[in-house]
């Protein structure tokens, strides 16, 4: 599964559970497998587009269930860490490429700055539902 199918899997918690290049599971801990469930996050995936503000509520529900401080709203490092995903620059570099970023792959904060915007935008476009396009990337 491509790396933004993995966060998609991670907030919105359906599809089988892939496991990240570290060996970690993308799938967060107590949510359900099974694509049309609720999740811990909110509401099952509907395909329908949804507001950002929406799209951060259903992570905010994540983040409040950890132990642990991300600023997930700016970072696109912290967003996959609160994820349980890789966030090394070889992941990074792999979501640069399936999102079309046209700038340098060097980890840059350009280029963080413009994952995390784009992950943000194409959660709440997608509903929840990877796109053709980005499932296997």
């Amino acid at each position: 599964m491509s790396i933004f199918g993995n966060i998609v899997s991670a907030i919105f918690g359906h599809g089988p559970s892939a496991t990240s290049p570290a060996g970690g599971s993308a799938a967060v801990p107590g949510t359900p497998a099974a694509k049309g469930t609720p999740t811990v996050a909110g509401p099952a995936a509907t395909g329908k587009p949804m507001t950002r503000e929406q799209v951060e509520e259903m992570i905010e529900k994540l983040a409040d269930a950890q132990g642990e401080e991300y600023n997930w709203q700016e970072s696109i490092v912290d967003l996959m860490k609160l994820l349980k995903l890789d966030s090394s620059l070889g992941a990074r570099k792999q979501l640069a490429q399936e999102l079309a970023y046209k700038g340098e792959l060097n980890g840059s904060a350009e280029m963080n700055i413009w994952l995390h915007k784009q992950v943000m935008v194409k959660l709440a476009e997608s509903g929840g539902v990877v796109p053709a396009n980005l499932k296997h990337a």
